[in-house]
């Protein structure tokens, strides 16, 4: 169990990537208050943490409602998460996130924590896809247990991270962001590649001689 968790921790962290979110995050909450920039981590975060457990509850079924095997969902999820990985590499926002007409909508509305920080800021497309591949390979009791306690610890560290964000960016600074942002973004690229590959030796075994 502790090592799918630190698996499942690995993967849901990188993709979320709350470090990510700072920018636009404090650009959408300019000029408000500590304590209304609080509210807003907390709702987005709880809002992102119930979208991703929903997603490994319903992964199986979806599954086998729409006919998705397993391959064929590596393959697309790690082509989606490579390109995620590759705005991240180059320290800046993936567009499979946010595109800058969805940031300028968020921060002219009052309730920006639903949309566009919970989704699809840290809630988008790859991390719901790392979610339902993480799910296929949850069995029995104690691996759900472990992705859901994933997920719960993604939401909180998002929640401190957001609720933090003008000292950690007073901190760190543009430079250092960017630097963990092309770490994390080089993490995702080499799982994203593992992700192709499996698909693509699950579906075609000839590709490996089996």
């Amino acid at each position: 169990m502790s090592s799918f968790f630190l698996v499942c921790l690995t993967t849901v962290i990188t993709i979320v990537n709350p470090i990510g979110a700072l920018a636009p995050f404090i650009a959408m909450t300019h000029g408000e208050s500590h304590e209304r920039r609080a509210r807003t981590a907390r709702r987005a975060a709880i809002v992102s943490t119930c979208i991703l457990a929903g997603c490994a509850a319903l992964g199986g079924f979806i599954f086998r409602f729409y006919g998705i095997t397993l391959p064929a969902l590596k393959v697309a999820g790690g082509v989606l998460l490579f390109f995620v990985a590759f705005d991240m590499i180059n320290a800046r926002t993936s567009r499979t996130k946010s595109t800058e007409d969805e940031q300028r909508e968020g921060a002219a509305k009052d309730e920006i924590a639903v949309f566009p920080i919970a989704i699809p800021l840290l809630s988008g497309p790859g991390a719901i896809v790392s979610v339902f591949m993480l799910s296929d390979q949850a069995e029995g009791v104690m691996r759900p247990l472990a992705l859901y306690a994933a997920i719960a610890f993604v939401g909180v560290a998002s929640y401190v991270t957001l609720k933090e964000a003008h000292r950690i960016t007073d901190r760190i600074g543009r430079i250092g962001m960017n630097v963990v942002s092309r770490l994390m973004g080089l993490v995702l690229a080499t799982m994203s590649a593992q992700f192709i590959i499996d698909g693509l030796s699950a579906a075609l075994p000839g590709l490996t001689g089996r």
